[in-house]
């Protein structure tokens, strides 16, 4: 068993290094998102209206992230002080509303620390990587991936919400069995509500400050 669990890590490295080779960074994806705003389309192999339209929402989204979200100071002088060389890969699709709230923050973290990289690739065309980071068998998204350069190991995973966003999320699949429109717009709102302090919290919690 213990053998099994080696080459199963060692097969989610590989994937994970493969992941960042070809990653690109948050600048690149918001133009990305951007520009399929403009000739309204979206990322991933299905272009659906509501994907579309979710796809520029979640840019409007984005802008105002990476506009409003301030790191605490004594949590940016934390972040500072990591001297280990980490990457952050997230897999998303440019129509997720839950990346569009989180991977700001995370790029926010990211760019404290010329330490860390943040790459993000698009969960379709990396299917294998997805898969060997699935969420209650389902390929949900977004997964950001903690990867320690100097070891070639991981250091934990995220995703596809908050703590408190899943707890949310569970309470109601039990209960009605499966996400109403209805539900994901409380959703919306309590992502406004927290202010992004989940998942700040969440990524702080899987990174090894002293």
């Amino acid at each position: 068993m213990e053998l099994l669990e080696k080459h199963v890590q060692q097969d989610k490295s590989t994937l994970v290094q493969q992941g960042i080779s070809m990653g690109m960074d948050y600048e690149k994806y918001r133009d990305l998102v951007h520009h399929l705003v403009e000739i309204e389309q979206t990322t991933g192999h299905t272009q659906t209206e509501a994907n579309i339209q979710y796809t520029q929402l979640n840019d409007r989204r984005m802008k105002r992230w990476n506009k409003t979200f301030a790191i605490p100071e004594e949590v940016q002088q934390k972040v500072i002080g990591l001297n280990k060389p980490l990457v952050f890969l997230a897999i998303t699709e440019s129509w997720c509303g839950d990346a569009a709230h989180s991977l700001p923050i995370v790029h926010k973290i990211a760019e404290l620390n010329t330490n860390i990289d943040f790459k993000i690739v698009l969960r379709d065309e990396v299917p294998e990587i997805m898969d060997a980071f699935l969420t209650n068998n389902a390929r949900s998204i977004p997964k950001v991936i903690l990867w320690d350069k100097e070891n070639k190991t991981i250091l934990g995973e995220w995703g596809p919400r908050p703590r408190e966003a899943t707890e949310m999320v569970l309470a109601y699949k039990q209960e009605y069995g499966k996400l109403t429109p209805e539900f994901k717009q409380d959703l919306q709102v309590w992502y406004n509500k927290d202010k992004g302090e989940g998942v700040l919290q969440d990524i702080l919690d899987l990174l090894p400050l002293e």
